[in-house]
C-alpha cells in the first residue's frame, strides 16, 4: 500500500513504478505543459505519462531535462511512460515508433512503452516489437492500454513476455473489477487513466459526503480509493495548486465501508470509447 508519494509497486519485469503520477493529456505543447510537469517534478511526482498522440512529448522532454537540472536528481529518480499509436502499430512501425518518441522526449530509454489501443490485426505484430525492446534492454517495462480480458489472453497466448501494466479508463462508476480480478491473476498491473472521470464526479453526493468526513475532497478521496484497490493512478492537471491537492492522499484511509460504498457506484459507465467498439 502506498504511503508517500514516491511509494512505488514491483512490476513483474522487477522494475519500480510510482504509484502516483501525473498525465499530461490534451495538455498542449506550451509554457502550461512544461510548468506544470515541472511543478510536479518539484512537489516531489515521479512519474509522468504522455503519449505520441498527445502531440506533447516534446514539451515533456524539456520539462524533464530542465526539471531534472533544477532538482539536482537523476535520470533514474524518474518513470517516464509512452504510447505507440494505432497508425504506427506493426512491428517494424512501433519499433521506429518507438525511437520517434525518444528523439521527441530528449531521452535515452523509456520506463514504460505501451500499446494506445488494441486495434485488431495489429497488435500482436506490435506486441513482438515491444518484447524486442524490452528483451534488448532498450526499455525498462512495456505493457498495453485499454486492453479487455480477452484482448489480454489474445496477446498472452503467443507473447514470450506477459505485459506488465494494462492502463485502463477506470474511475468509480467503472471499476472494472473483473479486469482487474484478471489482471492481478496474470501479474499485470492495472493503471486507472481518467481517474477523476474528467471532473464529471466532483459534485457525486456520496462521494461528497465521504469527502467531508475526512476534511478532504472528492478528487482526493477518489484517488486514495485508487491506491487502497492497488490501482496506479495518473490523474491530470495544469494547475499548480491541483498537482500539489491531488498529491495530498498519503496522510488519511478510507474505512472498509467507505470503499464498499464507493465501489457500489459501478454503472459501468465510459467517458471515453469503448475498447471493443473505436474506429481510429
Amino acid at each position: 500500500m502506498a504511503l508517500h508519494l514516491q511509494d512505488t509497486t514491483r512490476l513483474h519485469s522487477g522494475v519500480n513504478m510510482p504509484w502516483f503520477g501525473l498525465g499530461v493529456f490534451q495538455v498542449e505543447e506550451g509554457a502550461e505543459l512544461i510548468q506544470a510537469v515541472k511543478s510536479a517534478i518539484a512537489y516531489g511526482y515521479r512519474s509522468v505519462d504522455t503519449a505520441a498522440i498527445y502531440q506533447n512529448e516534446r514539451g515533456v522532454g524539456q520539462a524533464v531535462a530542465e526539471a531534472l537540472a533544477e532538482n539536482q536528481l537523476a535520470r533514474e529518480d524518474l518513470f517516464i511512460t509512452s504510447k505507440v499509436w494505432n497508425a504506427d502499430l506493426g512491428y517494424e512501425a512501433t519499433l521506429a515508433a518507438y525511437d520517434a518518441s525518444l528523439e521527441k522526449l530528449r531521452l535515452d530509454y523509456l520506463d514504460l512503452y505501451l500499446i494506445h489501443w488494441p486495434v485488431q490485426g495489429k497488435y500482436k505484430d506490435a506486441w513482438r516489437a515491444l518484447e524486442t525492446l524490452y528483451t534488448s534492454g532498450r526499455v525498462k517495462a512495456i505493457g498495453v492500454s485499454n486492453f479487455q480480458i480477452h484482448h489480454l489472453e489474445d496477446v498472452i497466448r503467443d507473447a514470450k513476455i506477459t505485459p506488465m501494466v494494462n492502463q485502463v479508463e477506470l474511475h468509480p462508476y467503472l471499476s472494472q473489477r473483473e479486469l482487474r480480478r484478471f489482471c492481478k491473476e496474470q501479474g499485470i498491473q492495472i493503471e486507472a487513466w481518467s481517474p477523476l472521470m474528467q471532473g464529471q464526479l466532483l459534485d457525486q453526493p456520496v462521494l461528497k459526503e465521504i469527502a467531508a468526513a475526512h476534511g478532504k475532497s472528492v478528487a482526493q478521496v477518489i484517488l486514495r480509493w485508487d491506491l487502497q484497490h492497488g490501482i496506479v493512478t495518473i490523474p491530470k492537471s495544469t494547475k499548480e495548486h491541483r498537482i500539489i491537492e491531488n498529491a495530498s492522499v498519503f496522510d488519511f484511509e478510507l474505512s472498509t465501508g467507505d470503499m464498499e460504498r464507493i465501489d457500489g457506484l459501478n454503472q459501468n459507465k465510459r467517458t471515453g470509447p469503448d475498447p471493443d467498439h473505436f474506429d481510429f
